[in-house]
């Protein structure tokens, strides 16, 4: 263990001097770490430093936290703290900087992305790299390469010639030459005065590249005015026709600042509108109710068997616009519950040869709950899913269409974007719609852009703004503002109000700074576990069901032939109601209207005539119309009077006036019908043509058997094989939870013991850090069993079945039959040992 008086010399050893409270902050801020778990923290700390592990952190920075790290990057290496405060406050202070500095620099310890004390802040090299200023890729804060870096190619006549220039005495080398210029234009009293004799022209060019880029093109015969500029050293070359602003010129001219906008606080969610509460709540339960209607709708209309699955996945552009016109949606919308219902496990492919969409066995489960545990499985899903249907329609990074449920629709953003919307509506107060350029403001400020181009922060504020769109569909938002199941959908309390952080004090340079993570109240809402999300669904689903409307056991019928519903039905009448009509119009109340076509396909399902008249005289709240029930009679009077077989296919009739009729019949001419019997018609075309092709002509003709029954037709109900709802693509490891981090630290703390407790020599040779001690089996032996009789603590090599080496620290207890039986300080457990495969022991070196 290093001294905790001492400065760490390295990462390893700052990350050495922490308790298990701060390696927890890191470890779940930066998942990978443990992914798989380092044997010592020497290995942790180098994991900590590799380029993918420090990009990841870096673009999960807040927007103050990043630039404190880009300030960094360009301060000297190590950098002090009042350096650091001036390059992010300038030379004349900002109170807000000066006050929110603590807590950033708090989060880049936290994430072991700076280490050191005050006097010697140190950015990890990697992050470094990938900040700090170069010609291929420009620094986000806009400044070039110091004065060293930018002459270390210039001869050394040349650079003495600037420096007299300058006004300042000639130096033995180029690099004492270099600093002399570097001090002279960091000293601002000097530069002040240097630059009061500069042209006018010449201060125009410097105010030009002061902010960047820094890079500016010059001719091979430069005019007077810069001519001054590169004479002083002001401008200096770096390629031919290419001259950079140095780094300490361009501090002198910000005033010492880093950055031209310092943004130390978050920018606020503005109120759009205000609602009452309850007017929130009762608008978001009837998109709730419309949510669960129209994913019955969709389902239902794909009973029988949805759309064919393309051949690389996903519906195809026709069959969206087939689903969207049929639910009277437009295409993204439709697509949006085609992708919810997908997520939630209600439907997915049947996978036969000629593969189809249907619904799933669990579609039929979620029909018999309660209409507010049915929504919020679907808030629960649209919550956590990755799958992004606002992609619908565009183009993958290979120039291919992405498609409804097909691939390429993952966004591991996605669950965390929707997750903090909803968390930033929840710190508004209840009845507060947001205004959405401050809410992306504010998305932008948690996950800044780092680079110009950068793909995954647009795709950010898409996810945003069809999180907002998406809420309201659901009915999680009513209004755009969050309802209160919408608050316990993400476990808050009711009416939370998110209070922003006081300002800390300014920090001086002989305090001390925060090592371990001081959490803002902007920061993100932890996501819950899934045990809580399942709680959270609960809840919210018992504050919406007083909300949704009671479903009805009665509609009212009218004499133009058709039935109102005015309101949501109870599933038995609205099964059967909606095979004996039509739905003509959908809304507050559903309008069905009654057809021959309708009333026949009630027949063909079974029912009689008598049945249908008491269904609707028990269920209506007004008499059976006259002439619904004329409609009733005459069709079933007609209905199977006509019978229809397979001969191909043949009609039969008691009736030959009937059959004489039909032949007579010009429409019939397709049908290519001709007479074996006084009652018998036969033709080539199947018993499903012919039954249509009758139907059509007017007729009602029935189905029979083989055996001359008529077939009762009732619909067919396609189902998949029992299938689970998709699984989130995360971004990255999931965060550990307490378990894992006590088991991980535990371990990792085991494991540096066994690294860097000081051992003894063996065999007259030195055992070095790292190295596996190497000893006979003879004095393995006897220095286990002495080990037993004094009550010592070895160290040991160990290489386990699979061939794995690892070093361990134990206290031997028993020593027989081959076998060690000891403490393991590195398990924190005793265990036993094979002394085969111990390579080596020594002991430990008394402190």
């Amino acid at each position: 263990m290093s001294n905790p008086a001492t400065p760490p010399r390295s990462l390893a050893e700052a990350l050495r001097a922490r308790d298990d409270a701060s390696l927890a902050v890191l470890l779940r801020a930066r998942p990978d770490l443990i992914t798989p778990v380092p044997t010592d923290l020497t290995q942790l700390a180098t994991r900590a430093g590799t380029r993918a592990s420090v990009l990841r952190a870096l673009e999960r920075l807040d927007r103050f936290a990043l630039q404190t790290a880009e300030a960094l990057a360009v301060a000297g290496d190590p950098a002090s703290y009042p350096e650091l405060l001036g390059l992010m406050a300038g030379d004349g202070g900002d109170p807000l900087v000066a006050a929110a500095l603590p807590r950033a620099l708090g989060t880049l310890r936290d994430q072991a992305l700076v280490w050191g004390d005050e006097d010697r802040l140190r950015l990890v090299r990697t992050a470094r790299e990938v900040l700090a200023p170069s010609p291929q890729y420009p620094s986000p804060t806009g400044l070039g390469p110091t004065v060293r870096e930018a002459t270390s190619g210039m001869s050394p006549g040349r650079i003495q010639e600037i420096v007299g220039t300058a006004g300042l005495p000639s130096t033995h080398d180029p690099v004492s030459a270099a600093d002399a210029l570097g001090k002279l234009f960091g000293h601002r009293r000097k530069m002040t005065r240097l630059l009061a004799a500069a042209p006018a022209e010449s201060l125009d060019v410097l105010s030009r590249l002061v902010w960047g880029p820094p890079y500016g093109q010059v001719t091979p015969e430069p005019a007077a005015h810069l001519r001054w500029l590169l004479d002083r050293g002001l401008l200096l070359p770096t390629a031919p026709g290419t001259v950079v602003l140095p780094r300490e010129v361009a501090l002198h001219l910000r005033d010492g600042r880093a950055h031209r906008d310092p943004e130390p606080v978050p920018p606020a969610v503005e109120p759009a509108a205000t609602h009452r509460p309850q007017v929130v709540d009762a608008t978001a339960a009837g998109q709730a109710y419309t949510a669960l209607a129209t994913v019955e709708e969709l389902l239902k209309d794909w009973d029988e068997g949805g759309p064919a699955v393309l051949r690389a996945g996903g519906l195809s552009v026709r069959d969206l616009k087939r689903t969207a016109v049929a639910l009277d949606l437009p295409e993204p919308v439709a697509a949006f519950w085609v992708e919810l219902a997908y997520a939630a496990g209600l439907l997915a492919s049947d996978g036969e040869a000629d593969e189809r969409y249907a619904a799933t066995p669990g579609y039929d489960e979620w029909l018999e709950r309660p209409p507010a545990e049915r929504w919020a499985r679907l808030a629960q899903a649209w919550l956590t899913a990755t799958r992004a249907s606002g992609l619908v329609g565009g183009r993958d990074a290979k120039d291919r269409a992405l498609s409804a449920l097909g691939p390429g629709l993952d966004r591991s953003a996605a669950p965390e974007v929707r997750h903090r919307v909803l968390t930033l509506l929840a710190g508004l107060p209840e009845g507060t719609a947001p205004d959405t350029a401050s809410l992306l403001a504010r998305l932008r400020w948690e996950r800044p852009l780092r680079g110009p181009q950068q793909q995954g922060e647009d795709l950010r504020g898409r996810l945003a703004r069809w999180t907002v769109s998406e809420a309201e569909l659901l009915g999680v938002t009513g209004r755009g503002a969050l309802s209160a199941h919408g608050r316990a959908l993400l476990g808050a309390p009711p009416a939370a109000t998110e209070q922003e952080p006081e300002p800390p004090r300014s920090a001086g340079p002989g305090d001390k700074l925060p090592v371990h993570h001081h959490r803002p109240a902007a920061a993100l809402l932890d996501p819950l576990s899934p045990p809580e999300q399942a709680v959270a669904a609960a809840s919210a689903g018992a504050l919406l069901a007083p909300l949704l409307p009671e479903p009805l056991d009665h509609v009212l019928l009218q004499a133009d032939l058709t039935a109102v519903a005015p309101g949501p039905l109870r599933r038995p009448l609205a099964d059967a109601l909606g095979v004996l009509a039509d739905v003509e119009s959908k809304g507050g109340a559903t309008v069905y209207r009654f057809t021959p076509a309708s009333v026949r396909r009630a027949l063909d399902a079974g029912r009689t005539a008598t049945d249908l008249q008491a269904f609707l005289t028990t269920h209506s709240r007004t008499p059976v119309p006259q002439p619904l029930a004329y409609l009733i009679d005459d069709v079933a009077r007609r209905h199977g009077h006509l019978r229809v077989g397979a001969a191909s296919a043949y009609v039969r009739c008691d009736d030959d006036s009937v059959l004489n009729e039909i032949m007579a019949d010009k429409r019939a001419a397709a049908l290519r019908l001709r007479r074996l019997a006084p009652t018998v018609l036969a033709t080539q075309a199947d018993p499903a043509g012919l039954l249509e092709g009758l139907r059509a002509m007017g007729y009602a003709p029935a189905a029979e058997s083989a055996e001359g029954d008529v077939l009762i037709t009732r619909a067919h109900a396609h189902r998949t094989p029992p299938r689970s709802a998709p699984e989130p693509v995360p971004d990255g490891p999931p965060p550990p939870d307490g378990t894992l981090l006590t088991a991980a630290i535990r371990a990792v703390r085991a494991g540096d013991l066994a690294a860097t407790t000081p051992r003894k020599a063996t065999g007259g040779t030195a055992v070095q850090g790292g190295e596996l001690p190497r000893t006979t089996a003879a004095e393995t032996l006897a220095t286990m069993q002495a080990a037993v009789l004094t009550g010592g603590t070895l160290w040991i090599g160990y290489v386990n079945a699979e061939g794995t080496a690892s070093q361990r620290v134990i206290a031997p207890i028993r020593v027989e039959g081959g076998f060690v039986t000891a403490y393991d300080h590195t398990a924190d457990e005793v265990r036993t040992y094979p002394l085969h495969r111990v390579t080596g022991v020594a002991e430990l070196a008394e402190e």
